[in-house]
């Protein structure tokens, strides 16, 4: 009987991850696997602006819980291979997602897209986040918790559509964005603020 190869140290950095460690984070994810990830950014379909977005949103992809499971992607390795092969098939596959949601969209959008209230209650929807609650927190706390993002990016447009009250097009033409690659970042924005809002809940 054929006995697989567990990955012992992988799985020890890959839990790291998941708590959070930003020792680890930092030397790993983001110095020691940046040769991969700038591969794939340069060799695949993203629409990130550049090799640093691209990290961020694979480091969303894979700690953001699952809105059904409350669990995060990177909880599903184990160990059975190295972690960068790991982490190099799910770049992949999303990259390919980003390239099929892209192509689906050309085919299926009207050129002249309706201007009205339902439109961005249907885009919200689609792209499946909801607004986020900031009744409850302090404005301050929010600007904090911003500035701790590390994708400026997604930081301006959080602070542009919910504390500047900016609609869904005022942000996207700020930002420079087509509604497309709006509506995409808007979630993964949403996401990064969330774990980072979470992080500092925990170390207060």
């Amino acid at each position: 009987m054929e006995v697989k190869r567990i990955y012992a140290e992988d799985l020890r950095v890959a839990k790291a991850l998941i708590r959070r460690d930003e020792g680890v984070t930092r030397s790993y994810f983001y110095r020691q696997c940046y040769p991969l990830f700038k591969s794939i950014y340069d060799h695949y379909y993203t629409d990130c602006g550049c090799c640093k977005e691209f990290i961020d949103e694979i480091y969303v992809l894979l700690l953001a819980p699952s809105p059904n499971t409350g669990r995060c992607k990177l909880e599903s390795y184990r160990g059975e291979s190295s972690l960068t092969t790991w982490l190099k098939t799910v770049c992949l596959y999303y990259c390919y997602e980003q390239y099929s949601v892209k192509k689906q969209m050309e085919i299926q959008e009207p050129i002249d897209q309706p201007d009205n209230e339902n439109y961005n209650e249907r885009q919200d929807a689609r792209y499946g986040f909801e607004e986020p609650d900031f009744s409850n927190i302090n404005r301050n706390d929010v600007l904090t918790v911003l500035r701790m993002m590390p994708n400026q990016r997604y930081s301006a447009l959080i602070r542009l559509r919910y504390l500047e009250e900016y609609t869904n097009e005022e942000t996207a033409e700020a930002l420079g964005m087509s509604m497309d690659n709006y509506y995409n970042k808007h979630k993964l924005a949403k996401a990064q603020y969330e774990l980072v809002y979470k992080k500092e809940v925990l170390h207060a």
